[in-house]
């Protein structure tokens, strides 16, 4: 018996059809599969085959079927189709795209690409391309939709030079302050489990919470407190006195954002006694991305979300002091909140005195 001379794994379509019509000419011979499969050298179960093939659908049935994924099912982007995607997805917003989604996914990218280059990619390796890009999955930072762009401009090009400008000449010291609340409920929290066994977080049913205000400097100075009631005129001025007994020999600017309190009459009249040691400034409306100790507070939420669930407000306050202590520790932790993009428009400028005292 001849060993068998065709591949039907690596012979041309054309070859594989050539050599099916010999078998069913030798069968309406009346050959028999045995004979057939030494005389034309194709496997005996490849001969049977294709004789059932033929009395199934004629001689139709025997011509080679198109194999694979249909056309664009996860073909490979090209290079020029890289970069269009990339630039895509860095100048515009999904829904600008009218795609249903209000941050990039895989799936809106993958949608993208489909619409546009007729490829439609695994998610799987769309995460690839991503990946490779350079891109990561990221927590947004929110902006405020009263935003006003303009403002902002004027504000990073003129508003704050200026102001470094005469902190300069007054040898005044730069902070940023801000006032947030920290919960003993987080979305945040996230935990690995077993598929099909989602964790449990036990937590308390009542919402409980304490507030924080703290001012730090680009050289990783930090000054907080914490309070339960509600921010007015006296607790902002027990801050910033407490504040100013640390900065003796040097006047402050205290950049801060327009909290209805930061210009309370009581406040006001305060700072007129106190214009020799501090001056505030604030920032345009609707722009807290802009304040670096926007992200302090960030940083101090996940700390706190990260530990067991506080079951009341001294848990709270314990947890995000446990946080607090530890930054007043690390000044190039605190530093480290001046390297966000967003604030990057003052990173570069020398804004502490102390430094050439």
């Amino acid at each position: 018996m001849e060993e068998e001379k065709i591949d039907f794994r690596k012979a041309s379509p054309e070859t594989v059809l050539t050599a099916k019509k010999q078998v069913i000419a030798q069968y309406k011979a009346g050959k028999k599969p045995k004979e057939i499969h030494e005389n034309v050298g194709l496997n005996i179960d490849i001969v049977r085959k294709t004789i059932r093939e033929y009395k199934k659908g004629g001689m139709d049935a025997l011509k080679p079927k198109k194999e694979g994924r249909p056309k664009g099912v996860g073909a490979k982007l090209t290079p020029e189709q890289c970069k269009w995607v990339q630039k895509t997805i860095v100048d515009k917003t999904p829904d600008q795209l009218k795609l249903p989604c209000a941050l990039w996914t895989r799936k809106a990218v993958r949608q993208l690409i489909m619409e546009h280059f007729g490829i439609l990619l695994p998610l799987s390796t769309m995460g690839l391309y991503l990946q490779r890009w350079g891109f990561s999955m990221q927590k947004p930072v929110k902006q405020a939709a009263g935003q006003n762009p303009k403002a902002i401009e004027k504000w990073m090009t003129e508003e704050f030079p200026a102001i470094h400008e005469q902190a300069k000449k007054e040898k005044a010291v730069i902070y940023w302050m801000d006032e947030t609340g920290v919960q003993n409920c987080s979305n945040q929290v996230r935990g690995y489990a077993p598929k099909g066994h989602t964790p449990v977080l036990v937590t308390e049913t009542k919402r409980m919470h304490v507030n924080m205000v703290s001012a730090i400097t680009n050289t990783g100075r930090l000054h907080f407190r914490f309070y339960r009631e509600a921010m007015n005129s006296d607790l902002m001025k027990d801050f910033l006195e407490r504040l100013l007994k640390d900065e003796p020999d040097h006047k402050v600017f205290m950049i801060c954002d327009n909290l209805k309190v930061h210009h309370s009459k009581p406040i006001k009249a305060w700072l007129e006694e106190q214009k020799e040691r501090i001056s505030l400034f604030y920032l345009p409306s609707y722009a807290p991305e802009y304040n670096p100790d926007e992200y302090l507070n960030s940083d101090l939420k996940n700390s706190v979300a990260s530990k067991p669930q506080p079951r009341n407000e001294d848990e709270i306050q314990t947890s995000a002091e446990e946080f607090m202590t530890f930054l007043s520790e690390k000044p190039e932790h605190v530093a480290s909140y001046f390297e966000h993009e967003k604030v990057a428009y003052q990173k570069v400028m020398d804004i502490d005195p102390k430094k050439h005292d």
